[in-house]
């Protein structure tokens, strides 16, 4: 069965062990990611949220 919006999906990235976590861009609650993580962060909440705006509305 293809994709029928054309998404691909990431690496997921490394879940941090302990502190300290990396603060999530929009709301600088913490995250589930080390600080040393690359790239745009965000909370569980957030992350959420992003993927319901970029959803296909089929």
């Amino acid at each position: 069965m293809s994709d029928y919006c054309g998404t691909e999906t990431a690496d997921p990235a490394p879940e941090a062990v302990g502190p300290p976590f990396a603060e999530c861009v929009l709301c600088r609650e913490p995250t589930e990611y080390p600080e040393s993580h690359k790239g745009i962060t965000l909370c569980p909440v957030c992350q959420w949220q992003e993927a319901q705006r970029t959803a296909c509305s089929g």
